[in-house]
């Protein structure tokens, strides 16, 4: 069953679509990224599942029924700003969410310790939200996420504000809830999460679906045509054969993009005449971003 069907959805603010039509199928138990250019229509659509705005034209079906209020308990958004109260302490704030969502007091405060021990927050939940630094909200905001265990996930930037440690620590989270069954959106910016955590992908641009399946179905399309080279000395190697259509460089790595029917033997062989110290030397699918920029003409930011 898909858990999240978009038929026709449009959705307008007075003179602009933000929403163009859009049709779109979510599978159950997958980790979906939801991506685009800012100002695409992601936002909107992700609203729209939460009723918090409602569709013009089309319809929105979730976990196999039309939205309604009794949806909205089944689900669990983090939105891209937070929402919390800055006044409350942690754990009155999650107690208080948790109710909301139909927990009894009991089970939410147990459910809420139990989160607050697993991302390192114990000994802060006497504290005001106000006190605590941006990471550690967003922890908190991921936590009144999840804490009723919806079956949906509507996460649009869960990275937001963390460091690597913690970033890994609720990507694992994330990994551990999609393994018991639970779909997750991600909306990102950060392309190298979405092709590692992401089963499928829609790519939204001016509030259109111009790219979306299984993400390894999508890059397997493109072919391997993407050199990937770690290497010290010379660069110009690169250039010298004519047969790299673009490069991106990252210091001593570099992406290189083939032109049609090129040999990369051909540049190997360049780099070795040029005694160029090459460590690696891989032809893969294009990164996700490649594929991101090449449909919608801007850089992720």
């Amino acid at each position: 069953m898909d858990a999240v069907v978009f038929e026709g959805v449009t959705k307008r603010y007075d003179t602009l679509t933000a929403v163009n039509n859009l049709n779109l199928a979510i599978r159950e138990g997958a980790v979906f990224g939801l991506l685009g250019p800012n100002g695409a229509g992601k936002t909107t659509s992700l609203r729209m599942i939460m009723q918090v705005l409602i569709p013009d034209e089309g319809s929105i079906q979730v976990l196999g029924e039309p939205l309604s209020q009794g949806s909205q308990d089944r689900i669990g958004y983090l939105p891209e700003e937070r929402g919390l109260y800055t006044k409350m302490k942690v754990g009155d704030h999650l107690r208080f969410l948790g109710a909301l969502k139909g927990l009894s007091e009991r089970e939410a405060v147990k459910r809420a310790r139990a989160w607050l021990e697993r991302l390192e927050l114990a000994d802060w939940a006497d504290k005001k939200v106000q006190d605590l630094s941006k990471g550690m909200q967003q922890k908190v905001q991921f936590i009144a996420t999840v804490i009723h265990k919806p079956p949906l996930l509507i996460l649009d930037e869960p990275f937001a504000g963390l460091d690597p440690v913690n970033a890994t620590l609720i990507k694992d989270i994330m990994l551990e809830l999609r393994e018991q069954g639970s779909t997750i959106i991600l909306s990102t910016h950060r392309m190298e999460q979405v092709e590692m955590m992401c089963d499928a992908i829609c790519l939204i641009n001016k509030g259109c679906n111009v790219l979306s399946g299984e993400l390894r179905a999508i890059k397997q399309s493109y072919g391997k045509n993407t050199l990937r080279i770690e290497y010290s000395g010379d660069g110009e190697f690169l250039e010298a054969t004519g047969l790299i259509e673009k490069a991106n460089h990252f210091g001593a790595v570099v992406e290189a993009r083939l032109k049609p029917g090129a040999d990369p033997q051909e540049i190997l062989k360049a780099a070795v005449e040029r005694a160029v110290r090459i460590t690696r030397f891989e032809l893969v699918e294009p990164p996700l971003n490649d594929i991101f920029i090449e449909k919608v003409g801007a850089v992720p930011a």
